[in-house]
């Protein structure tokens, strides 16, 4: 049986995009504070890739006991062997009872060879997490098809790995005047190994649309609309209302929309200011994407649909009746 009083701390993987901090990392460092406050932890960062002058002045003020930064030519590119392997240098080196990674790409594709090489446990896409006075961590997310809040918890093994999606959490509070202190460190020659494996020929940049995770007022389709050229009628009021047109996981899975759209626990989590939802019924893996969502319409012709008990304004109705309705009144209002 693992001795559980060697392992302590809270170790976050701070991802990086080009020159800044991905925010979902923001987001763990403010869970793991919580989280510490409760156990008398210390959080502790790493950072793959990114060079460290661009990066700490930005992790100003963080909540962070140190931050390693992990720099070699084979991390210049993402190979997630070669990331996982500095993951598991700087977990080996701090012994940390949990670990916590944003669920990106890029952590979806390391946290599992990282818990892995440990034969350790991976809760991924958690809405939730609490420390038990025991170090054990409480690891939250829906299952059987989201309906259910599973609690996992993995009592006889450590590290503690969990993935959390972007918008689920709050960010650090920073502390005036305060800088973690930093480290330098290599990528062990066995992660190097696999840079050799897999050569960068060429990169690209391409360019994408907005994410929706960033629009102030989102339009979702959901199983109700009937016809995939019905989608117009709830883009065109989108746009009326400077937003974007997002959809349920059940569109998407018909061809609809790209998964760039889609909203829940296998798509985007969001925060917008307005929500307007149609024809969507309302399951947890869906309400788990919307947590943030300052103001939730719903508009649904089934009273027992589950997102009528969630939303601020549930609208028992047509969305064909009530959307061209509404449009009308908007466009009224906008050419007055």
């Amino acid at each position: 049986m693992i001795d559980l009083t060697k392992w302590h701390d809270i170790l976050v993987f701070i991802e990086t995009e080009e020159t800044s901090i991905h925010p979902v990392s923001l987001q763990m460092i403010g869970k793991a504070t919580e989280l510490a406050e409760s156990a008398d932890f210390d959080v502790y960062a790493i950072v793959i890739g990114s060079g460290k002058d661009r990066i700490l002045p930005q992790l100003e003020g963080m909540p962070l006991k140190k931050v390693y930064f992990y720099q070699d030519a084979a991390l210049e590119h993402f190979r997630a062997n070669c990331y996982a392997g500095a993951l598991v240098d700087c977990i080996e080196l701090l012994s940390p009872a949990v670990v916590l990674i944003g669920a990106t790409p890029i952590g979806k594709a390391i946290a599992p060879i990282a818990a892995t090489k440990f034969r350790t446990g991976l809760t991924a896409d958690c809405t939730q997490l609490e420390l038990r006075k025991s170090t054990d961590l409480i690891q939250i997310r829906p299952a059987f098809g989201g309906n259910v809040m599973a609690q996992i918890v993995t009592p006889y093994s450590r590290p503690q790995f969990a993935t959390v999606g972007y918008n689920m959490m709050v960010s650090a509070v920073r502390q005036a005047g305060y800088m973690p202190e930093w480290e330098v460190r290599g990528l062990p020659h066995e992660a190097k190994v696999f840079a050799e494996r897999i050569k960068i020929i060429q990169t690209e940049r391409i360019t994408v649309e907005k994410d929706i995770t960033k629009e102030n007022v989102l339009v979702v389709a959901g199983r109700g609309v009937k016809k995939k050229e019905d989608l117009a009628l709830l883009d065109e009021l989108a746009m009326i209302l400077g937003g974007k047109l997002a959809a349920t996981r059940g569109l998407v899975e018909r061809g609809w929309l790209p998964q760039s759209k889609q909203i829940g626990l296998s798509g985007k989590m969001v925060r917008p200011e307005v929500l307007l939802a149609f024809g969507v019924s309302g399951s947890v893996q869906f309400m788990a994407g919307t947590h943030g969502a300052k103001h939730i319409m719903a508009v649904n012709n089934d009273p027992n649909a589950k997102i009528m008990a969630e939303a601020h304004l549930p609208i028992l109705g047509d969305l064909y009746l009530v959307v061209p309705e509404l449009l009308k009144k908007l466009k009224k209002t906008k050419i007055s």
